[in-house]
């Protein structure tokens, strides 16, 4: 192998490297973006989506919800 084909492969696995590395920074910047803009599920949207089936929700049923969307979550 001479000495320049090295060099090559080193600039090339070199820039892959960089180029996974910002992009993995990139895409974190995006989606903590969208999730400020466009928030998961929060009690206003329980307490609609309930109402919507006909049901007037206590705030221990709406609390119950969210834990449960909370723990599907992580």
């Amino acid at each position: 192998m001479s000495m320049e084909l090295l060099f090559d492969i080193l600039k090339i696995l070199g820039g892959l490297i960089v180029g996974l590395v910002a992009g993995f920074f990139i895409a974190r910047k995006f989606m903590e973006k969208q999730l400020k803009e466009n928030p998961p599920i929060n009690e206003q949207m329980i307490k609609a989506m309930m109402a919507q089936m006909g049901r007037t929700p206590s705030q221990k049923q709406v609390n119950q919800m969210m834990n449960q969307m909370n723990k599907h979550m992580k």
